[in-house]
C-alpha cells in the first residue's frame, strides 16, 4: 500500500466536515436579469412614462395609436436588441468555460491511484502531479520534486522550484507566499518533474477560491450610463417645461381669438375641449422632447461593433464593456503575453572572444555543432528524430531556437545529470564518430568560473583569459539590464567521474541570452493608446530590473519623472500618496493580486475611468473591479469570468482596437444626438411660438408624430453603422462626470434649432414665400412645403452632424446605409404629399414648389458649414 492517500472511509469524512473541492460559481444573470436591467436604463424609463401617458389618452378617445405603437416598439427593440446581444454572447463564452474546467486529476484512495473529477478532491487527498498538469488544490509537496509555472498566480514568468515539506511543516497563518519552496497553489502548472502533494486548503479556502469569490462585488455604472442619466433628467425639464408652456400659450391664443376672456373660460363645453387638446399637443411635445430612438440606436451600434470587433480578434461579453473602453484614462496592463509575446526567445549567441551573432543560422560550424548538441542531448525533456518534444519554456526556447537543423550522425548519451539549484548546471556525456566528451549549460556566472577555454570561430580551443572573463561579465550585466537572461554552453574533452563537473578546464561553446521579447505591434499600439491620452500602467510579477527594461523598450518609460514602484514600496505608501503620485506611475514589479485591486481602487476615487488587462486568478478581482476588464483569451477561466472583453489573440493592439470602437460608439451616439434634439428644439420651440405671433398649428399633432416616428428609428440605423476612425484615439479622454452633451453640441443643437425655428416663421409669416407656392384658400401648397422643407432640413443636418469638417462625404463609403436611410426618408416624405391628404395636412407640389423646398431644405448646409469655418478660424486663433 502507498504510504499517501487517504481510505474511502476517510475521504468520506473529510468530505463531511469539511466539503469537496468545487468552487462556488459567482451569480449569472438570466436572459430576463439583463432585459430587467436594461428597462432601468434613464431614457426607457422616460419612453415608459409617455407610453403610459398615451395609453391613458386613446383610452379617452383623445390620443393616437400609432405613435403609441411607435413609442412601444421602441421601448422592445430596444430593450431586447441589447439583451440578445449580450445574452448570446454570454452563452457562447459559458459554453467555453464549461468546456475548459472539465479537469480530472488522479489520487491516491485505499492505496490505488484513481481518477477524480477535480471538484470531488478533498482535504488530506494525495493528489499526484506530472509534466502538464494543473494544480487543482492548494497543499504541500509530499514526495518527488517539481517546477511550477504561478504567472497565472503572481504574474511572474520564472519558475518556481518546489521541494517536499519536512514532517513539521505548518501552513500557517494565511499569509500569501508564492515563493514558498514547500507550498503549491491551485492553478499553477507543472513544467517539470513529478511528484505527490497533500491537499491543504480546497474549493472556496484556496487563494485561487476566495479571488474567485471576490467576483461577487457590485460594479458602479458605466461612464456613458452616467452621462445618460444627466441627458435623461436634463430633456425631461425640458419636455415638461415645454409641454406646460405650450399648453399654456394655446389655452391662451384661444382665449385671445375668442375675444373675450371672461366670456371664453365660462364657456364650459368650450374650455374643456379646447383644454384637452391643449393638453393633448403639450403632452406629444414632452413626447417629441424626448429621443426614443437613443436606446435603440445605443444597441444597434453596440451590436454592429461587436460583429466588427470579433473578426479584430475581441470578443465583447457585455455591451457597457465597449462603451465604457472608449472613455478609459487609465489602463493597468500585464505585461507577460500582452506587451510580450509570452514566450522566451534566444535573441544572442556571445562567444569567448567577445563576437555576436544574432540567429542560429549563421554560427559557425563546430559552434553550431556543438550547441545543437548541447540542447537535444543535454535535457531532460524528451527527444524525438533529434527534436525536443515538451521541456520547460526555456527548454522550448532553444528547441526553436535550433529549428529544423539536424546532424547527419548524432552522437550517444551516455549518462545525463540533471539541472538542481545547487550547482546551476546539467550535464552529459556523450560518445560517437570516435569521440567522447561531455557538454555541460547552466548558468553562466557558475561555469565560466570552470571555464579554461573557448571555441573561436574556426573550431580551434583557444586560451579564455581572466580579462576575457571580465569583458564578458560587463557584457552580460549590460544584456541583464534589458531583461535578457543567459545561458551558458561549455564542452569538456575527458570523462567525468562522479556527478559534478570538475573545478576547471571546460571549454566555452557560447553565451545565449534568452528574453521574453516585446510583440513589435504592441510598441506602435501603446504609443497611440498614449497619444489618446490614456495613462498605461505596466503590473508585473517579475524583479523591478526586468520590468523596468520590458517598459523602456515598449515605450512605457520615457522620461525622468515617471515612477516605478515595487509591490513592497507600494503596501509602505497611504491611500493618500499614492493618489497623489499615481499619476507618474508607469510600472509595479513583484505585484501582488492584492495591489492590482487597490490601484483600481484609489484610481476610481479619483473619478477616472479605469482598464484592467490580465490572464490570471491574481487579475480577476480587478478585472471585476475595474470600469472595464480585458481579459486574455489564453488566461484562466477565473480571469475570462471577470472580463468585460474578452482579447482572442493576447495582444495590446486588440485592446487599441477596443479602445477605439468604444470611443466610435460614443461619437456615433452623440452625433445622434445632436440630430435629434436639433429636430427636438426646434418642433419645441415652433409650437411654442406659434401662438403668439398668430399661427395656428405650424405643425399638426400627425405630423409631429411623424416625424418623431421616423427620424427617431430610421436614424438611429443610419447613425449606428459609422466607421471606426483612427482620428478619435487622438481625442482626449471624455471625463466620467462631465455631461455627454457638450458645450459644442449644445452650440450646434442651439444653431441648428433656431435656424429650423426661424424657416418655420418664414414659411408661415413671410408673403413673399407663401406667393412662392400656389395660392390656395387654406395656404394647403405653403404648409405642404413647409412640412417636406422641415423633413428635407432634417436629412440635410444628418450630413452636417455625421461629419466635423467641411467635406460633408467624408468616409461615406464605410457607411453607405446612412445614405440609404436618408434617401428612404426623404422617398417617404415625397409619397406622404400624395397619399397624406387630411390626416397629414399635405398635397401634391408641382416641379417648381418642389425646387423651393429642396432649396430651402438645403439651406441649413450653408449655415452649418460656416458656423464650422468661424469655429475652426476660432480654433486656430
Amino acid at each position: 500500500m502507498n504510504k499517501f492517500g487517504l481510505t474511502t472511509e476517510e475521504a468520506s469524512k473529510a468530505l463531511s466536515e469539511q466539503g469537496n473541492n468545487a468552487l462556488t460559481q459567482p451569480p449569472r444573470e438570466t436572459f430576463w436579469d439583463k432585459l430587467w436591467e436594461n428597462f432601468k436604463d434613464p431614457i426607457i424609463r422616460i419612453l415608459i412614462l409617455a407610453l403610459l401617458v398615451n395609453v391613458v389618452f386613446v383610452y379617452m378617445g383623445h390620443g393616437d395609436w400609432i405613435e403609441t405603437m411607435g413609442i412601444f416598439l421602441a421601448i422592445i427593440l430596444a430593450t431586447f436588441v441589447s439583451t440578445y446581444s449580450e445574452y448570446s454572447n454570454e452563452n457562447a463564452f459559458q459554453k467555453l468555460q464549461e468546456e475548459a474546467s472539465r479537469i480530472r486529476c488522479k489520487v491516491w484512495r485505499d492505496g490505488e491511484p484513481v481518477e477524480l473529477h477535480i471538484d470531488d478532491i478533498v482535504v488530506g487527498d494525495a493528489v499526484i502531479l506530472e509534466a502538464g498538469d494543473k494544480v487543482p488544490v492548494d497543499g504541500i509537496l509530499l514526495d518527488g520534486d517539481v517546477k511550477l509555472d504561478q504567472a497565472a498566480l503572481n504574474g511572474e514568468s520564472k519558475e518556481a522550484h518546489k521541494l517536499i515539506a519536512p514532517p513539521d511543516f505548518t501552513w500557517g497563518d494565511g499569509t500569501i507566499d508564492f515563493l514558498d519552496e514547500h507550498k503549491l497553489f491551485r492553478g499553477s502548472v507543472v513544467v517539470e518533474g513529478q511528484g505527490i502533494m497533500q491537499a491543504v486548503k480546497i474549493g472556496d479556502s484556496s487563494i485561487y477560491g476566495q479571488l474567485t469569490q471576490e467576483l461577487k462585488d457590485d460594479e458602479r455604472d458605466s461612464p456613458l450610463k452616467l452621462k445618460l442619466k444627466g441627458l435623461a433628467h436634463h430633456i425631461s425639464q425640458f419636455g415638461y417645461a415645454g409641454g406646460v408652456l405650450i399648453a399654456l400659450a394655446v389655452m391662451l391664443h384661444k382665449a385671445y381669438l375668442y375675444g373675450d376672456f371672461g366670456a371664453y373660460f365660462a364657456n364650459t363645453p368650450l374650455l374643456l375641449s379646447d383644454l384637452v387638446q391643449a393638453v393633448i399637443l403639450g403632452i406629444i411635445i414632452i413626447v417629441m422632447a424626448v429621443p426614443e430612438g437613443l436606446p435603440l440606436m445605443i444597441a444597434i451600434v453596440s451590436s454592429l461593433n461587436m460583429k466588427k470587433m470579433l473578426r479584430d480578434n475581441v470578443l465583447v461579453r457585455k455591451l457597457v464593456g465597449i462603451e465604457t473602453a472608449g472613455s478609459l484614462n487609465l489602463l493597468f496592463t500585464d505585461k507577460t503575453g500582452t506587451i510580450t509575446k509570452g514566450k522566451l526567445e534566444v535573441v544572442r549567441f556571445i562567444t569567448g572572444d567577445r563576437q555576436e551573432y544574432p540567429a542560429f543560422d549563421v554560427l559557425p560550424a563546430k559552434l553550431k555543432a556543438f550547441t545543437y548538441q548541447n540542447v537535444v542531448l543535454n535535457t531532460s525533456a524528451a527527444v524525438s528524430d533529434g527534436a525536443m518534444v515538451g521541456g520547460n519554456m526555456t527548454e522550448r526556447a532553444l528547441s526553436n531556437y535550433v529549428g529544423s537543423y539536424r546532424m547527419e550522425e548524432m552522437l550517444h548519451r551516455d549518462k545525463f545529470i540533471p539541472f538542481n539549484s545547487a550547482n546551476k548546471y546539467s550535464w552529459a556525456a556523450v560518445s560517437g564518430n570516435g569521440e567522447r566528451y561531455c557538454l555541460a549549460k547552466g548558468a553562466p556566472e557558475k561555469l565560466i568560473l570552470q571555464t579554461s577555454h573557448y571555441w573561436d570561430a574556426e573550431g580551434n580551443r583557444q586560451p579564455l583569459t581572466e580579462e576575457m572573463k571580465k569583458t564578458l561579465d560587463d557584457r552580460m550585466l549590460e544584456l541583464a539590464a534589458d531583461a535578457i537572461r543567459m545561458l551558458a554552453l561549455c564542452t569538456y574533452e575527458s570523462d567525468i567521474e562522479g556527478d559534478e563537473l570538475p573545478a576547471d578546464g571546460l571549454t566555452l561553446v557560447g553565451i545565449l541570452g534568452i528574453r521574453d521579447e516585446v510583440r513589435p505591434e504592441a510598441i506602435e499600439a501603446i504609443a497611440e493608446v498614449q497619444d489618446a491620452g490614456v495613462q498605461i500602467v505596466m503590473i508585473t510579477g517579475d524583479r523591478r530590473e526586468t520590468a523596468v527594461a520590458i517598459a523602456k523598450d515598449a515605450g512605457l518609460l520615457q522620461r525622468p519623472n515617471e515612477l516605478v514602484w515595487t509591490s513592497a514600496e507600494l503596501a509602505e505608501m497611504s491611500d493618500e500618496q499614492v493618489k497623489l503620485e499615481l499619476h507618474k506611475l508607469r510600472v509595479v514589479a513583484r505585484a501582488l493580486p492584492m495591489d492590482k485591486s487597490r490601484l483600481v481602487r484609489l484610481a476610481q476615487e479619483m473619478n477616472l475611468v479605469v482598464g484592467m488587462t490580465g490572464d490570471g486568478v491574481n487579475d480577476s478581482p480587478a478585472l471585476k473591479k475595474a470600469d472595464v476588464g480585458f481579459a486574455m483569451g489564453s488566461g484562466t477561466e477565473v480571469a475570462k469570468e471577470a472580463g468585460d472583453i474578452v482579447i482572442l489573440d493576447d495582444n495590446f493592439l486588440s485592446i487599441k482596437q477596443a479602445i477605439l470602437y468604444g470611443r466610435t460608439i460614443y461619437n456615433s451616439i452623440c452625433k445622434f444626438i445632436v440630430f435629434q434634439l436639433t429636430i427636438n428644439f426646434s418642433a419645441v420651440a415652433i409650437n411654442f411660438i406659434a401662438p403668439f405671433i398668430g399661427i395656428d398649428k405650424p405643425l399638426t399633432i400627425t405630423q409631429i408624430l411623424w416625424i418623431n416616428l421616423v427620424m427617431d428609428t430610421l436614424a438611429a440605423l443610419a447613425f449606428g453603422g459609422e466607421p471606426a476612425l483612427e482620428k478619435y484615439l487622438r481625442e482626449k479622454p471624455k471625463d466620467r462626470s462631465a455631461p455627454i452633451v457638450s458645450k459644442k453640441m449644445l452650440y450646434t443643437i442651439t444653431m441648428g434649432g433656431v435656424y429650423m425655428t426661424f424657416i418655420a416663421i418664414l414659411f408661415y409669416k413671410s408673403s413673399y414665400v407663401d406667393h412662392l407656392f400656389r395660392n390656395a384658400p387654406d395656404h394647403i401648397y405653403t404648409y405642404t412645403g413647409f412640412f417636406c422643407t422641415y423633413i428635407f432640413m432634417a436629412v440635410a443636418n444628418g450630413f452636417n452632424v455625421r461629419v466635423s469638417g467641411l467635406n460633408l462625404l467624408e468616409h461615406i463609403d464605410k457607411n453607405k446605409g446612412f445614405l440609404n436611410v436618408m434617401a428612404l426618408i426623404v422617398a417617404i416624405q415625397v409619397l406622404l404629399t400624395y397619399v397624406g391628404g387630411r390626416i397629414l395636412r399635405t398635397t401634391p407640389l408641382n416641379l417648381h414648389e418642389w425646387s423651393v423646398v429642396v432649396l430651402f431644405g438645403l439651406s441649413i448646409i450653408v449655415v452649418d458649414l460656416l458656423r464650422k469655418s468661424v469655429c475652426q478660424m476660432l480654433e486656430k486663433k
